[in-house]
């Protein structure tokens, strides 16, 4: 897998980066080719430069962003009424990292869902409300590259497919 500089694609976890240029690194009389990618800062925090072995990109599941078709699918797996959430937390947090950890947009957008829906019914506790603002920024931005929209447009999208539908 070759993306060229420019190009911006998926870092699970982190959302969206820019790929700003190709290395190759001597690591023990070994060299390899490294990808160095530079990742937005979210919330106000500052960007990231990391570099990633060209070989591990699969593994990391870095990827490009996904197809205007897809996002659909997202916003329904958002949208979805009363989600089956394990009730221990310490179940459910794992299960989210778990599911944030595979780098797929969909069990992303799960876990989007699912904390919204409990975050309605009561407080997030510290350690699931900052899973929840990583996860949201990387949907969403995410997102904003697949519709060619500002972050903002499509945190504004992604909010009324969380909104509860309510009665006429």
């Amino acid at each position: 897998m070759t993306f060229a500089i420019g190009t911006r694609v998926v870092y699970p976890v982190h959302g969206i980066a820019d790929v700003v240029a190709h290395e190759q690194r001597t690591i023990d009389a070994k060299t390899s080719a490294y990808l160095v990618l530079t990742i937005s800062g979210a919330s106000g925090t500052d960007d990231m430069t990391i570099s990633v072995p060209v070989d591990r990109l699969g593994d990391l599941g870095v990827r490009h962003a996904i197809s205007p078709e897809d996002a659909d699918d997202v916003l329904a797996v958002l949208s979805v009424r009363n989600p089956r959430v394990a009730s221990n937390w310490s179940r459910r947090f794992k299960n989210h990292q778990e599911k944030l950890r595979t780098g797929d947009v969909f069990a992303c957008a799960e876990v989007v869902r699912n904390l919204a829906v409990r975050q309605r019914a009561k407080p997030l506790a510290p350690a699931e409300t900052a899973m929840y603002r990583q996860a949201r920024h990387s949907l969403v931005s995410e997102l904003a590259v697949t519709w060619e929209v500002s972050h903002d447009d499509a945190a504004d999208r992604v909010d009324r497919s969380l909104q509860p539908i309510r009665a006429p």
